[in-house]
């Protein structure tokens, strides 16, 4: 692999699925980069599966395997995210941003495993081990024996009518 791939789970375009607008299942060599772009109005989660990120805008955020990434874009920003040496396999959520108007802003979450509390009411994500603990949601099992859920607030949002 060259460049980096990706293949979307869930592109719904729709609304049907409340904030969440798109996830993707993204593998990056070692050292690639998907290039600096910009994004307004919207929080990218990145949940990296393999391997190392970092993120680089307003400081270097290095993030781990197991580790997440949240990126609220708000007003709007520009950056980049380069895999580590051991490349990278990460899902990158798209959810309709909680606060459009708000300063951006980047944290990582270490490691966390149960409910991430992202500080907004329409969605949550759940990390943890496949199997009967799982709750319900929009469930996604990316291997390893790890599930990812999202819990959202299905309500149409304005914009789809």
């Amino acid at each position: 692999m060259t460049a980096v791939e990706g293949v979307p789970l869930l592109e719904p375009g729709d609304g049907s699925l409340g904030p969440l607008l798109r996830v993707t299942d993204d593998r990056l060599p070692p050292g690639a980069g998907y290039g600096v772009h910009a994004h307004r109005a919207v929080d990218v989660v990145a949940v990296v599966l393999e391997g190392s990120l970092t993120h680089r805008w307003g400081g270097d955020a290095p993030i781990a395997a197991g580790d997440v990434g949240v990126l609220r874009a708000g007003a709007g920003l520009d950056h980049d995210e380069v895999a580590g040496p051991a490349g990278a396999r990460v899902l990158q959520c798209h959810l309709r941003a909680a606060d459009p108007g708000a300063a951006p802003s980047h944290e990582v979450l270490r490691a966390p495993d149960g409910w991430v509390d992202l500080g907004r009411p329409d969605a949550r994500l759940w990390l943890g081990d496949d199997g009967p603990g799982v709750p319900d949601g929009v469930e996604l099992r990316p291997g390893g024996g790890r599930a990812v859920v999202w819990a959202v607030d299905a309500a149409r949002p304005d914009w789809a009518g």
